[in-house]
């Protein structure tokens, strides 16, 4: 039987009130509804997909009536990408240059995975002088603010949440050296790196600037994972010494702007980063992963107030059936209730999730943590 589209869950407060009020531990009529998107197989494979007609995350948050918060951003980081280009085939992968200028071996046939690094456009000084020079000019056309655009998004008397992006700080510079090449690089090259920070942190403030002067935010956003399920992906030494003041210099733009709610997409066990993440204003982990860090709970019970935790549904539970959900979903209420927590999946839900399972989760959240 065809499943027919979710209704709204019923609430008695705005979607902006309800969302400052949840993650401001303040009353709150019931969850934020929200999830954290798919893996691009669903789309293919689930049928509740394709009897629907759904092939992207908007028309699945439309389907589902999901109410994820907006979010503004400019462009911060590389401008112009790089040009993507293949350049040989290997069976039944390509060898080609992407749009961070790495050198990545893909399945031919476009499956979603991890592609494979084989090396980096930056490995020297003089490399990052002429990457930067071509695709982190400050000052290109494509960096000026869509200010009608934003108008329309983020105008005082919206009844939605709306986020502002800060950027990377040093996921994104993960990206384009590869993990190893970060790693060799903070050694051998670490006033290349701290350049590569800055001008991270520095393309972020300008959009900062221009923006928060005119806007009342909700909420800032950043990307980092930069985390694996044994922990930090970087040097923690470095990571305190040159990460965490560009984190500062932009935690202070947020709150003279009056925006004390901040995350980073950050996944892998993070536990170590919290401290940190904390004393720069970084004071929310989004989408959270369970499996390679902890439940949320106990990082509420160390933390308390202080943290906030978007997501952290285990989705392993997902797949092993209505059961294991129940029973997850019941670790979860007495952390949704107290407030600075919203649930769901704890990153994009996979393939092996059935249809079946995922409704049944949806149902369930509704009838635990939608209005009474």
């Amino acid at each position: 039987m065809k499943t027919e589209k979710r209704t709204p869950w019923k609430g008695t407060m705005t979607k902006r009130d309800r969302f400052n009020a949840q993650m401001h531990f303040r009353p709150f009529d019931r969850t934020v509804n929200m999830e954290f998107g798919y893996w691009s197989e669903n789309y293919e494979t689930w049928d509740i997909f394709l009897d629907n007609g759904i092939k992207t995350e908007q028309q699945a948050d439309e389907f589902f009536a999901l109410e994820p918060p907006a979010g503004a951003g400019g462009e911060i980081w590389m401008c112009p990408q790089f040009e993507e280009k293949v350049l040989e085939e290997r069976g039944d992968k390509l060898l080609m240059i992407d749009g961070a200028g790495l050198l990545v071996e893909v399945p031919k046939d476009g499956h979603s995975t991890i592609p494979r690094c084989i090396g980096s456009s930056i490995e020297t000084p003089a490399d990052w002088d002429r990457v930067k020079k071509e695709h982190f000019d400050r000052y290109i056309e494509e960096r000026n603010v869509d200010f009608k655009k934003l108008d329309a998004l983020a105008k005082d008397d919206r009844d939605y949440p709306v986020g502002v992006n800060c950027g990377s700080m040093i996921g994104k510079i993960r990206d384009m050296l590869t993990l190893e090449g970060l790693a060799y690089a903070v050694c051998d090259y670490p006033d290349m790196v701290e350049d590569m920070v800055e001008t991270a942190c520095v393309l972020a403030e300008d959009y900062l600037d221009r923006v928060l002067p005119r806007y009342h935010f909700d909420f800032a956003t950043g990307w980092e994972d930069i985390c694996c399920k044994s922990g930090p992906l970087v040097q923690m030494d470095f990571f305190k010494e040159v990460i965490v003041p560009r984190y500062k210099r932009i935690g202070d733009k947020l709150h003279k702007n009056g925006i004390d709610l901040w995350y980073t997409d950050c996944d892998g066990d993070v536990r170590p980063l919290i401290p940190y993440f904390l004393e720069a204003g970084i004071n929310c982990l989004f989408p959270y992963e369970v499996n390679s860090c902890v439940h949320p709970g106990e990082l509420f019970r160390e933390y308390g107030h202080e943290l906030r935790i978007m997501g952290g549904f285990d989705k392993l539970q997902m797949i092993k059936g209505k059961e294991a959900i129940r029973t997850y979903m019941e670790s979860l209420e007495p952390y949704v209730y107290e407030g600075g927590y919203i649930p769901f999946c704890d990153h994009r839900c996979p393939p092996d999730v059935t249809p079946e399972n995922y409704i049944y989760y949806l149902d369930l959240k509704e009838k635990m943590f939608g209005l009474k």
